[in-house]
């Protein structure tokens, strides 16, 4: 009996967070596609990358290499909320795109997706005490470019 999940079983429990650490990483147009494009791998080659000890984190660096290669220098997170959205933080975005890419993909996992350190680390083949710095780190810069202080 294989423990293996299907190829379906995967992309529903870790295509949501694939995704958006690729948007997170490399812009929205861009990680879109380029897990997009990390998934169409997969499934092609599923019975090579399912018997990896971290198909997500292979499937990450898939959609990073491909990703890179593209021109697009844009970042663009999507379409940014109404200015009258009492909930929406005008610099937000900008602060978000001064951060350290890696900073950047932590914070944006935890706190916009709250996916947990154990499940960012697998994904970002990192260890869970650099993906906590990560997140610690963030936040302060994140703290002191929208003046705000810490709880």
């Amino acid at each position: 009996m294989s423990t293996r999940p299907t190829f379906a079983e995967f992309v529903e429990r870790r295509e949501a967070g694939l995704r958006h650490a690729l948007m997170a990483e490399l812009g929205y147009e861009v990680g879109r596609d380029a897990a997009a494009q990390a998934l169409l791998y997969g499934l092609e080659n599923w019975e090579r990358v399912s018997n990896m000890e971290n198909p997500a984190g292979y499937l990450f660096r898939m959609g990073q290499r491909w990703g890179r290669r593209q021109r697009r220098r844009s970042f663009v997170f999507g379409q940014p909320a109404s200015s009258h959205d009492p909930w929406f933080e005008p610099g937000l975005e900008s602060a978000l795109r001064s951060l350290p890419v890696k900073q950047r993909m932590a914070v944006v996992l935890r706190h916009g997706l709250d996916l947990s350190y154990p499940e960012i680390a697998s994904m970002t083949n990192q260890s869970e005490t650099a993906v906590r710095k990560s997140v610690q780190r963030a936040l302060a810069r994140l703290r002191e470019a929208l003046e705000v202080e810490d709880e």
